[in-house]
């Protein structure tokens, strides 16, 4: 394995008491503090004492389950406000919805998270999935796949100028002169898309960030050219070596023609680990969590996801022929497509694919000892699968405290990891350089023209200074 010259970035993925979807009926799990401030001060308190990069949090705007799933979610921009309270360097990164929300208080909520955590916020960015959330917001139906791409570049292309409006040095405070900011330094925006629109200045100064960093975690054919667009840390799911170094030569080939650098985004595939001191003992937890599944919920949960009703096919056999499962979905096209190609390619039971996805929603579960976790992990961090992990507990508190104890220690022994906090922004911890101020008045309609092709229209969105990203950083 040859050596390159960075070191990998490890995200702390938290989603309910962890990733696997039964695992919340664990004798072991944090399944009563899910609604308890001191649940999540512990896990982030934790990622901070194993170095990582940031903690992610999930967000689902919809409720539904509630018997027999762990259901139900804090507010993730005001849990991580308070955590920035009890951590200092950890990067703090959220999950929000651009279809159910307005540009104007998204660009408010981070900027102010932004100024709270000293530098240490993100905004992990997606269109949502469901009719379900729709009908939560008064709509009537989910809009269609393209068009939340669509509506989600002009939402970010909204956000991005808010967070211009004020330059860094606005603020003077000057109480003699009477003075309290500069106004030649702050700048209204006056936008108006085809969805979006907004007149006037953001009430909050430019973040300490420039733009708290951009995540994006979309895999299907629009997600990747957004995440080329502007995405900064882009979060996958990849079964195997092969289809992550493709997934990260396509993402990565896009980046020139938006005039951005390799080492302007870093590619962070999910990793749900069941580890252990043996390989009997990590081979008995998975067993364990396994056996926490209903047979029953496999085939609803599968019929579900494919849009397929399987309740007639006995779940030994395999899956029978669906048609266009991808296109039939208008939820997450990239997921639908990791289902089929695990079932075909690894000959899966219904069985054997419900439990593989509800025991870590599609992303690659790995079984093994500690030694084994840090080569696998090495392994596709040296032949350029990825530039670091979300590791994603599938029962929490515990399996995040194991794999900060055992696993980040041999990590670092490697080289691999750092042994302290280089800096204190996220920016600075994923080697992400820090955006300069975009031209405030120039048209929706001019960038087009500048950029050449409707395509390039989110040229430069994370400003000239990224495009000289050194080489050295990634993310996902």
């Amino acid at each position: 394995m040859g050596k390159r010259n960075e070191q990998l970035h490890l995200g702390a993925f938290i989603y309910y008491s962890g990733h696997h979807h039964f695992g919340w009926r664990h004798p072991e799990s944090g399944a009563e503090g899910l609604f308890d401030f001191k649940f999540y001060k512990k896990l982030a308190q934790t990622a901070e004492r194993g170095k990582f990069d940031m903690m992610f949090l999930a967000d689902l705007l919809y409720v539904r389950g509630v018997e027999d799933s762990a259901s139900g979610m804090l507010e993730p921009v005001q849990l991580l406000a308070a955590l920035s309270t009890v951590t200092e360097k950890l990067g703090l990164t959220a999950t929000v919805s651009t279809t159910y929300n307005e540009p104007y208080n998204v660009a408010r909520k981070f900027a102010s998270l932004d100024h709270l955590s000293e530098g240490r916020a993100g905004w992990n960015i997606v269109t949502s999935q469901l009719d379900v959330e729709a009908f939560n917001y008064g709509k009537d139906k989910h809009p269609e796949h393209g068009l939340r791409y669509e509506m989600a570049r002009e939402f970010v292309e909204v956000v991005t100028r808010l967070w211009d409006t004020w330059e860094d040095h606005a603020l003077v405070i000057d109480r003699e002169a009477g003075i309290f900011a500069d106004g030649s330094k702050v700048k209204e925006v006056e936008y108006k898309g085809q969805w979006y629109s907004t007149k006037g200045a953001l009430n909050v100064p430019r973040p300490p960030q420039g733009y708290p960093v951009l995540i994006q975690a979309g895999s299907s054919g629009p997600g990747q050219d957004f995440a080329a667009a502007f995405g900064e840390v882009i979060f996958t799911a990849q079964q195997s070596l092969e289809a992550a170094q493709a997934f990260y030569r396509s993402v990565k080939g896009k980046l020139a023609s938006y005039g951005r650098s390799s080492g302007s985004m870093k590619i962070m595939p999910g990793l749900s680990p069941i580890i252990g001191a043996t390989e009997e003992e990590a081979q008995r937890k998975y067993k364990e969590l396994q056996a926490l599944i209903p047979s029953s919920m496999i085939v609803g949960m599968l019929s579900a996801m494919l849009n397929f009703d399987l309740s007639g096919y006995p779940v030994e056999g395999q899956l029978p022929e669906i048609p266009d499962p991808v296109e039939a979905t208008n939820g997450m096209k990239s997921r639908v497509q990791l289902i089929m190609d695990m079932a075909r390619n690894e000959q899966l039971s219904i069985k054997e694919l419900g439990g593989r996805l509800l025991g870590a929603r599609g992303h690659m579960q790995f079984v093994g000892t500690y030694e084994q976790l840090a080569d696998f992990m090495q392994l596709w961090f040296e032949e350029y699968g990825c530039d670091g992990f979300n590791i994603m507990p599938p029962v929490l508190p515990g399996n995040l405290d194991e794999f900060v104890d055992h696993v980040v220690p041999i990590l670092q022994q490697r080289g691999l990891f750092r042994t302290e906090y280089a800096g204190s922004t996220l920016r600075e911890h994923l080697g992400l350089a820090r955006p300069g101020l975009r031209h405030f008045q120039a048209s929706h309609e001019r960038a087009k023209e500048a950029a050449g092709a409707a395509d390039n229209a989110w040229n430069g969105l994370i400003g000239q200074e990224a495009v000289g990203t050194a080489e050295a950083g990634s993310a996902g």
